[in-house]
């Protein structure tokens, strides 16, 4: 991944709603959500969600396949894979890392 493909990742995910969608299609993946389903799970009126997965659709977090009326979007968990290498590809320079603490939130 390069530098330009992160900071499009980052500004598209820089939304809370459009955390949310990822996060809710990334639990869902393989199988992925119609948008009907996300607008369900996560309140969100037809028009604001179309934006939002337009958008992550563009940065290429999400994938869309055309399900006879309906639209099924999944999580490109191949690109969030390639954002997760390159943001640690050059963890502690080489040098071992102390295991980070687990937060509340993980733990």
């Amino acid at each position: 991944m390069d530098k330009n493909t992160a900071v499009i990742v980052f500004e598209s995910l820089a939304s809370g709603v459009r955390l949310d969608i990822f996060r809710l299609l990334v639990r869902a993946a393989p199988d992925g959500c119609v948008a009907g389903q996300i607008a369900t799970e996560l309140s969100l009126p037809p028009t604001n969600l179309s934006f939002h997965l337009k958008a992550l659709t563009q940065a290429g977090l999400l994938t869309v396949e055309q399900e006879g009326r309906y639209m099924r979007y999944r999580a490109n968990t191949t690109l969030m894979y390639a954002l997760v290498d390159y943001l640690t590809a050059e963890c502690c320079a080489g040098v071992a890392c102390a295991e980070p603490p687990l937060d509340e939130e993980r733990s």
